[in-house]
């Protein structure tokens, strides 16, 4: 598997010379000036590559390997008159990419918002901290500060009644922050922040969009931007969405294995592939990671690798735990990805690796009083990387160890 690092350009506080004493061999990363829609020049791209991978002589090299993500403008997902060009600005941006020797791309479907919490610095017990998805705090933000008119069955009476009572216990201040937290374009600026008045009127662009229509529309997409993805031997991997259910009135349509089934069912094309995000997936009950690795291991482009703990009495609600300390088999999760190498090397695959990354980590130790991106603290993916890096360095050695026998 090829190690890589998320890096968020020359303003992220964790430096390339930092990541480059972690091991890892590959950089994630994007052009996250460049608004949703418009192409990314070549020379663009040229230079920030060039930012990642020159360096003096002797030192670890860096690649830019993996893109996340190319953002797709809300009027594709909505299929606005117009949206074409948009469209085509896409796959523009992809051909800049693989003229670079960039062939791995993320991005994700997910209407209005990218990933959502309640929580960006929720203590643990042993003091470190981590982003949370809290049902009943996001459900008083829904009913009582966005005062979304839902539809009937969306909120049972209890959930009413529990939403009221934790947002009647919040200060002003909780609110806000709750505000900011949910509608704040978070890290990869997959979107923009908005307003309350401009949140609703994104969310009301979706008043008459089900899960069938906006799937049609990916589809669309995908029938425009797969055949060039071929043509240049990109690979694409749609990032499930997170959470992977239903909320705010807005479908939601790469959510469990079912979804996987009908994307592929639509679209075989071997470009069209997924990333495998552990914890966004397992972040629902019905989701059987290790499984889904197996099935969908020749689709596997690119992999999240972190676990989340679900609440024993909500399973919507959970927080994101340690790499291997979670909800998650992560060692089975591992172990698919690897068997799926091995398979990929006894066909001659074009692509044999899978790039996986440690998908956020906890704020901990030196980095609990620096300000970074909200899941991406150094000290925290370090931890996670140090022991992925272990489960496949053992599970590596008892494969060899089996076939010398």
């Amino acid at each position: 598997m090829r190690e890589s690092w998320r890096w968020f350009g020359p303003s992220d506080p964790v430096t390339i010379d930092e990541i480059r004493q972690t091991g890892v061999t590959d950089i994630v990363s994007a052009l996250h000036d460049i608004p949703a829609g418009e192409v990314w020049p070549l020379e663009s791209i040229r230079r920030y590559k060039s930012l990642i991978e020159d360096c003096d002589p002797g030192l670890s090299p860096l690649k830019w390997t993996v893109v996340e993500s190319i953002p797709v403008h809300e009027d594709v997902k909505l299929a606005q008159p117009g949206h074409e060009e948009y469209v085509q600005a896409w796959v523009q941006s992809m051909e800049n990419l693989a003229a670079c020797g960039i062939k791995t791309i993320c991005y994700n479907f997910m209407p209005v918002i990218d990933w959502t919490r309640t929580d960006l610095k929720y203590k643990l017990p042993n003091g470190a901290y981590s982003l949370r998805f809290d049902q009943k705090k996001f459900a008083a933000f829904d009913l009582f500060i966005l005062k979304r008119e839902v539809s009937d069955g969306e909120y049972t009476a209890a959930e009413v009644d529990d939403a009221r009572e934790v947002f009647e216990a919040m200060s002003e201040a909780d609110r806000t922050e709750l505000t900011n937290n949910i509608t704040a374009g978070l890290p990869g600026k997959m979107t923009d922040s908005y307003g309350l008045d401009d949140f609703r009127a994104m969310l009301n662009n979706y008043r008459d969009i089900d899960a069938a229509a906006l799937r049609e529309n990916l589809f669309a997409f995908l029938s425009a931007v797969l055949p060039r993805a071929e043509a240049l031997g990109v690979k694409l991997a749609i990032h499930p969405d997170d959470p992977p259910r239903d909320m705010l009135g807005l479908p939601r349509i790469i959510c469990t294995a079912d979804d996987l089934d009908i994307l592929f069912d639509a679209h075989p094309s071997p470009s069209n592939g997924i990333t495998l995000c552990v914890g966004t997936y397992s972040s629902r009950p019905d989701n059987d990671l290790p499984a889904m690795a197996r099935q969908f291991g020749p689709r596997i482009h690119f992999s999240h690798l972190r676990g989340v703990s679900r609440d024993a009495d909500e399973q919507r609600s959970f927080y994101e735990a340690s790499h291997l300390d979670s909800d998650i088999d992560m060692v089975q999760v591992i172990k698919a990805l690897l068997d799926e190498e091995t398979r990929r090397a006894a066909n001659n695959s074009d692509q044999v690796d899978i790039f996986i990354r440690p998908d956020h980590g906890l704020q901990m130790m030196d980095d609990i009083d620096k300000t970074g991106n909200p899941g991406y603290s150094g000290i925290g993916r370090l931890k996670g990387v140090a022991e992925v890096r272990g489960v496949i360095r053992a599970l590596s050695a008892m494969n060899d160890s089996r076939a010398a026998t």
